[in-house]
């Protein structure tokens, strides 16, 4: 599975989930600010229960989005060294989707969410209903611009994937049924096509 980097804007959001990220997958971390001098209790428990998937960057300076630009950096230190990555940035600014729209199209995964709860793949593995489950499918396929799944088969291996190969086989072929049934997405052959307006 590819690594799914969460750089979290701490002056922005505080989180209060760290511990959902708690798998081989997730690389974290939290950007804090220069003049920030405490750090919540529970994200430091949480964060230190991470080992080496978790880490702190102090930002060094002041400004108008000084820590965003030091998000951008390292999202693009990253990229350079990973070949797969998947960013994930916890923020309630706005001013990151130009940079994540930049990076879709050069093929690199990225999303900005408002809270941890709102990361696709911790929204899929907590979805239980099948309209939560189609929900959650639906939102990764809309983040993955033309970077979806051409075929059925390896539509069926990104659902599965999505929701941490936890579904059942009956399950599975449910939930793509399901998103074929409600029109998202159309499958002829060997060949899918995306209605996720």
């Amino acid at each position: 599975m590819r690594t799914n980097y969460v750089l979290i804007d701490y002056e922005n959001v505080q989180p209060s989930a760290l511990s959902a990220l708690d798998k081989e997958f997730f690389k974290v971390y939290v950007f804090v600010g220069a003049n920030q001098a405490k750090v919540n209790f529970d994200v430091v428990e949480a964060l230190q229960r991470l080992g080496a998937n978790g880490a702190y960057i102090k930002i060094s300076g002041n400004g108008p989005n000084a820590l965003d630009f030091h998000i951008a950096y390292f999202i693009g230190k990253l990229a350079a060294v990973d070949e797969s990555p998947f960013f994930h940035i916890i923020s309630k600014d706005t001013g990151f989707d130009p940079l994540i729209a930049y990076l879709k199209a050069h093929k690199i995964y990225a999303c900005r969410s408002k809270s941890i709860h709102d990361i696709p793949i911790i929204k899929a593995a907590n979805s239980t209903s099948l309209s939560e489950r189609v929900s959650a499918v639906v939102a990764n396929l809309k983040q993955r611009g033309n970077s979806r799944p051409r075929t059925p088969k390896t539509l069926a291996s990104t659902v599965n994937a999505l929701f941490q190969k936890s579904l059942t086989e009956s399950e599975l072929s449910g939930l793509v049924k399901a998103l074929e049934q409600q029109g998202h997405i159309n499958i002829s052959g060997n060949k899918v096509a995306y209605r996720l307006a």
